[in-house]
């Protein structure tokens, strides 16, 4: 198949990708916005860190004043299965592929451009995955920049409004696969339970939030590895 047609489909593929992620995006947005980035700030943040999860968990932080070195290491954990992704993604490429392709493709990786890629038969071109980036990532900048701008021009009970669809999303996120296995099921409930408790007891009082949020996340993760860990034989799709 010809590059030009290749890229087509791409966006074809990519197009409602984009359609989410501006959504998702724009509540980011005017998170963002509250705890002080301005619309370049967000822009650019968005164009450099491709995740939801750690973007928010990113911002999150920001807002409680955290440290540089506590947002590097929550945002690298919060993204740490993005390797995982491109490994199995780099497995269908092509062997001559060049690297740097992969290596920009690898940069653009999240859980949709994913499946759009690993979804299709044989070897993937390099040029499917510039067109499918091309279109879903500059959703993903652009409604995070507006949604500050938006956070600065609409009334406090819209802002407030529009910033529940991210916690919708996170909530969308957990519920289906909670809801199908009880062991996640249980450790959602855990991690609400200690995450409180975390906050809440005076134990924890002289260590800052960042530094919590990484050792609830690391410490409950590795538990359900340690106890519950999925079979080789089990598909994780």
């Amino acid at each position: 198949m010809k590059i030009k047609a290749l890229i087509k489909e791409g966006i074809r593929d990519g197009f409602p990708i984009f359609l989410a992620y501006f959504a998702v995006s724009f509540a980011l947005g005017i998170a963002a916005g509250k705890v002080g980035f301005s619309a370049l700030q967000a822009f650019v943040v968005s164009l450099t860190n491709n995740a939801s999860a750690g973007e928010y968990a990113g911002i999150s932080l920001v807002g409680v004043s955290a440290g540089y070195l506590e947002v590097a290491l929550m945002v690298f954990i919060a993204n740490a299965r993005y390797f995982l992704m491109s490994c199995t993604l780099s497995q269908k490429f092509s062997p001559e592929t060049p690297f740097f392709h992969r290596l920009i493709i690898g940069y653009a990786i999240t859980d949709e451009i994913f499946a759009a890629n690993i979804g299709r038969k044989g070897y993937i071109e390099p040029a499917y995955s510039y067109g499918v980036m091309g279109m879903a990532m500059p959703g993903w900048a652009f409604g995070t920049a507006l949604g500050v701008i938006a956070g600065d021009v609409l009334p406090s009970f819209a802002v407030s409004a529009l910033s529940v669809a991210l916690f919708g999303m996170f909530i969308a996120i957990i519920i289906p696969p909670a809801m199908k296995n009880k062991v996640i099921a249980a450790l959602v409930l855990v991690s609400f339970a200690l995450s409180t408790a975390a906050n809440k007891l005076p134990l924890f009082d002289g260590i800052s939030q960042g530094i919590k949020t990484i050792l609830l996340t690391v410490v409950i993760s590795l538990a359900a590895a340690l106890v519950r860990p999925i079979p080789s034989d089990v598909d994780c799709e």
